[in-house]
């Protein structure tokens, strides 16, 4: 491989190329296999882009180093969300109490499965605060894990496994339990499946995915304001 190809592979523009293709090629074939919740196009893509600097001899270092561009809009896509939430927020009034009561209750559970089960297999401190954040969206989960001392890929690894799982589960659980109220499915895809989960409640509807942003949001907030401290106060 010649000394120009490897110095345009390191820029950011091909880091940014390449993610960018990779989801719209994960969105085509996500579109052919006929939109299965257990495969959705961040899957794909994610897939693609680890084949191809495998292929490549791209080290992962270089390709997140160019992709950090694409990370600043994460923020204002989850800022974003506030347009639907506020379009619903009728909905959202009349069940204030239940949200108030079910939403911490979720995300310290969220937080705290993933830590006890990886602290039993024998997981170190440093794997146990790169999972501990798993159910929230990105960019609070990796102000939380460089908080905590863990690994951002090691994060970006579980945010992807456990926004699969949650959208798959709960979209299977909802069917045999026989839920068809937005509210619900929303909530729990919201919760437990953060981003992932909140494309899916958005193709289940516009009430569903309001109460996916309402319970992504709120699930961030509550984890980074008590996790620290949790952690802080447990090592």
């Amino acid at each position: 491989m010649s000394h120009d190809f490897t110095h345009w592979l390191q820029q950011p523009l091909f880091s940014i190329a390449l993610s960018i293709g990779a989801y719209l090629t994960g969105l085509r074939i996500f579109q052919r296999l006929g939109n299965p919740g257990w495969c959705p196009p961040v899957l794909i893509g994610a897939l693609l882009v680890a084949l191809l600097l495998w292929l490549l001899g791209i080290p992962y270092a270089s390709y997140q180093q160019g992709a950090e561009w694409l990370m600043l809009l994460l923020g204002p896509a989850t800022v974003g969300l506030a347009v639907p939430l506020y379009q619903q927020i009728h909905h959202i009034r009349a069940l204030c109490l239940p949200l108030l009561v079910c939403l911490p209750v979720a995300s310290a559970l969220a937080a705290f499965y993933a830590i006890v089960i990886a602290w039993a297999l024998g997981a170190p401190p440093q794997l146990l605060a790169s999972l501990a954040p798993k159910s929230v969206t990105a960019p609070i989960a990796m102000g939380i894990t460089s908080t905590l001392g863990g690994s951002i890929p090691i994060l970006m690894g579980s945010l992807l496994i456990t926004g699969v799982a949650a959208t798959t589960f709960v979209t299977l659980l909802g069917r045999w339990m026989r839920i068809d109220d937005q509210r619900l499915l929303g909530l729990a895809l919201g919760i437990n499946g953060h981003a992932i989960g909140t494309v899916r409640a958005f193709e289940i509807g516009p009430t569903a995915g309001a109460f996916a942003s309402l319970g992504m949001t709120l699930t961030g907030i509550l984890t980074a304001l008590m996790l620290p401290l949790a952690w802080y106060l447990a090592t």
